[in-house]
């Protein structure tokens, strides 16, 4: 990529995998933006579990009714959770590294989608969180956001067609001035 705009501009999600492992060194890349990623007051309350186990990752699959299946061709999901005691921004805080760890995958030639899993069904009888919590043994008292399926694409997508974005949702000054500077 030549700039950050052009990683903006191509970062795509992407729910098709090669089964190509995603080396180590990439994914200490990918953990270590996160961990430098800002946090409320530098709370830092997220946690990050890596999961490169097939096995596992085929259950975590199976996470929602819908959405989450991509997860069962991933050859990498990070799991993204905080202890909620430790800080009232925890979500936003943790949307924030999950967005860097999808930039810095990006920037290493590799594709990623956000999985939601905070407020989000299994099935009738359990949320997704506290599946996926169960699974990966994370304590009671932290919150499961999302997981970040990271993979070598096996689908490439079109970048941002920047002439079809929605120009009219940025407002200058005040809420409904949308002439551009």
């Amino acid at each position: 990529m030549e700039s950050f705009f052009d990683l903006v501009k191509n970062r795509r999600s992407i729910r098709k995998y090669k089964s190509q492992v995603v080396e180590a060194d990439k994914i200490k890349r990918i953990t270590t933006a996160a961990l430098m990623s800002p946090a409320g007051k530098r709370l830092n309350p997220w946690e990050f579990v890596v999961v490169e186990d097939r096995e596992i990752l085929r259950r975590m699959a199976a996470c929602r009714t819908y959405g989450s299946q991509l997860l069962e061709n991933s050859p990498l999901g990070i799991v993204v959770c905080a202890d909620k005691s430790k800080s009232d921004t925890w979500m936003f805080d943790c949307a924030i590294a999950s967005i860097i760890m999808q930039l810095e995958a990006a920037d290493l030639g590799l594709g990623s989608c956000w999985v939601q899993v905070y407020g989000r069904e299994k099935d009738e009888r359990q949320t997704a969180e506290e599946f996926v919590r169960s699974l990966l043994d994370i304590p009671e008292n932290y919150a499961v956001l999302n997981i970040i399926s990271i993979g070598y694409k096996d689908e490439e997508r079109k970048p941002y067609d920047e002439e079809k974005l929605s120009y009219e949702k940025i407002h200058y000054g005040k809420f409904g001035n949308n002439k551009q500077i």
